[in-house]
């Protein structure tokens, strides 16, 4: 069950007002042996419908007001601010809690005692966390968008945004409006075609469905999106490791019969390239969104970590693959059955969310809840240090059900991790 807080706390989510110093930081770690507890973070969406599967009470779905529309995702171990209008300053941020409070922010602690937390390979390199995941729950299909690349984003001030998908079966039960996820374009689609989809933007749907293609979502398996290729994510709840930023250009002028402003097409572009229709069409990855095998380059089904099912636990990889050679995240699904203790070593940090059952991780409780109200705490959140982690962290299933948790890396944190199309290929 979750804790609850003052009331106040349920209508605003308190921002930091101090950096923490560094002692108050190595307290928290030591207290936690490596482990911090972290708040939800709830984020709403002005221009979509949640989709009410996240576990956030129903009565609190526009807690933060209608005008800033509904609350449909939940950010997980995040470093990274949510790019809305007319946010507060720590919207997306997670908050460490000691003491039953919420504390100082994970992106203070990680800026306090970074080579601790995030491993020094990733702090030398990126100076912070630099990927986060997150709940994303709508009741129907969102618009056909793109997220930028570095070099676009780059114009702009921020970073590009790779991303991947896992549905996770615990949250999708049903599958609300439209599970079907629409994916790049279709061969033989000219740059001429999405100009003109552009020019029809004002006359309602502008009809670039037209030139894309859906695919059934399946609950337990995934996706890897690379910057620059079109996507029309579907309703079922996805669980979305990504890196940490939070820019995007919708491509598609009407969803559900609601209109898709132009500046949510524009948003991350340079203000001098506003109404340049050509220079939007030449933002997506052509050769990535026509290519003929493009279910083969993304789709991802689970691949057992190591064949332990004996030992009462079973590890799976849900998110793996590269990117132009790179490797930006990687996630896994632990799976505790009742009654069994494992002790699980990982190469780097990561952030961890339980999904079903209940237990501990090291010396903390691990319960999942099953309705949270905005504001209250919850013990279902973790962030798991680069030292713990690879000294080997121990969870136990103390409850009458598999215990369930979903846990993401960051970048280069898994060289040993599969390939895209591993799954497919360990079949023959």
């Amino acid at each position: 069950m979750s804790k609850k807080t003052s009331p106040q706390a349920k209508t605003k989510q308190p921002a930091s007002s101090h950096a923490p110093n560094a002692a108050a930081v190595r307290e928290a770690i030591e207290a936690g042996e490596g482990l911090l507890r972290l708040a939800p973070t709830w984020v709403p969406r002005s221009f979509l419908m949640p989709g009410r599967r996240i576990k956030l009470a129903p009565q609190d779905v526009y807690a933060l007001g209608a005008h800033r529309g509904g609350i449909d995702e939940r950010w997980f171990s995040s470093t990274t601010v949510a790019a809305n209008e007319g946010a507060p300053p720590d919207e997306g941020l997670s908050y460490v809690v000691r003491d039953g409070k919420r504390t100082f922010t994970l992106r203070d602690a990680v800026a306090a005692e970074g080579p601790r937390l995030v491993g020094a390979p990733i702090w030398d390199r990126y100076q912070r966390w630099p990927v986060y995941s997150k709940f994303f729950d709508n009741m129907g299909p969102i618009p056909h968008h793109m997220h930028q690349s570095d070099e676009q984003a780059a114009l702009v001030g921020q970073q590009g945004k790779p991303e991947s998908y896992y549905f996770p079966p615990q949250l999708n039960a049903v599958g609300n409006n439209f599970p079907y996820t629409f994916f790049g374009l279709e061969p033989g689609t000219t740059k001429e075609d999405v100009r003109r989809c552009l020019e029809r933007w004002n006359e309602g749907d502008n009809l670039i469905l037209n030139y894309s293609k859906a695919y059934r979502l399946q609950p337990g398996t995934g996706w890897l999106v690379p910057p620059c290729v079109l996507h029309a994510p579907g309703s079922l709840v996805t669980y979305e490791p990504q890196w940490g930023s939070d820019v995007f250009g919708m491509y598609q002028s009407l969803v559900e019969g609601r209109p898709v402003p132009w500046g949510l097409l524009v948003k991350d572009v340079p203000p001098d390239k506003h109404k340049d229709l050509d220079y939007l069409v030449e933002q997506l990855d052509w050769d990535g969104n026509v290519h003929t095998n493009f279910k083969d380059n993304h789709y991802l089904e689970p691949i057992p970590v190591a064949d332990s099912a004996l030992e009462g636990y079973v590890d799976r990889w849900v998110v793996y693959g590269k990117m132009k050679g790179k490797q930006l995240f990687t996630a896994k699904e632990l799976t505790i059955h009742p009654g069994a203790k494992a002790t699980i070593k990982d190469h780097g940090a990561y952030g961890l969310t339980a999904v079903q059952g209940a237990g501990s991780i090291g010396k903390l409780p691990l319960r999942t809840p099953a309705m949270i109200r905005y504001g209250e705490l919850t013990e279902d959140e973790v962030f798991v240090s680069y030292e713990a982690a690879r000294q080997g962290v121990v969870f136990e299933n103390n409850g009458v059900e598999p215990l369930v948790v979903l846990r993401y890396f960051g970048p280069d944190a898994n060289p040993e991790a599969p390939n895209v199309g591993d799954s497919q290929r360990g079949r023959g």
